[in-house]
């Protein structure tokens, strides 16, 4: 975990000599504790911040890849969220109602969604990866975003969403 929170740092040029060992100490695994408000956070897909470089997720998409061609992602793969003590540019903040976090593969849905039932990509504890569904029917190339969302959300509030810059990638 210690990895992921530097690399974070890092890919926004902020220096742990800056910052000091406060700002990077957070709990490793399922000990960083449940979802709640008020908390900083980040997030990976595949282990990778998506900050510097996008964060691949391979595609069951086989041969050269046409232009809006969709397919499912290959088994193995993994999203994430992890608490921060530092907030760092691309870092999330649920805000003052927030239970979990919810990862959309695209764009996450334009009003406040209520309560939803635990599943692949629902966060209710930090430090616990969650495999990416295979059954997701997503780009076989190209690259977009996945949106880590403290829900529920307030209309008003400092709430804030992650983002990881994702690359879809077909296989040869």
């Amino acid at each position: 975990m210690p990895r992921k929170i530097l690399l974070a740092l890092s890919a926004v040029g902020v220096s742990a000599a800056v910052l000091g060992p406060a700002a990077l100490s957070a709990a490793s695994g399922p000990g960083q504790g449940r979802v709640g408000p008020n908390q900083v956070f980040a997030a990976t897909v595949n282990g990778q911040s998506g900050v510097v470089t996008p964060a691949e997720i391979q595609m069951a998409c086989f041969g050269p890849v046409r232009p809006g061609q969709t397919g499912h992602p290959l088994p193995g793969q993994t999203v994430e969220v992890f608490r921060l003590e530092a907030i760092v540019a691309a870092t999330g903040f649920t805000g003052p109602n927030a239970k979990y976090i919810q990862a959309f593969f695209g764009a996450p849905p334009p009003s406040p969604v209520g309560p939803t039932p635990p599943g692949t990509d629902v966060f209710t504890r930090y430090g616990v990866p969650k495999p990416i569904s295979t059954s997701l029917l997503l780009p076989c190339g190209g690259t977009g975003n996945v949106y880590f969302v403290p829900l529920p959300m307030t209309p008003i509030g400092p709430a804030r969403i992650a983002t990881v810059h994702v690359s879809y990638v077909g296989q040869p």
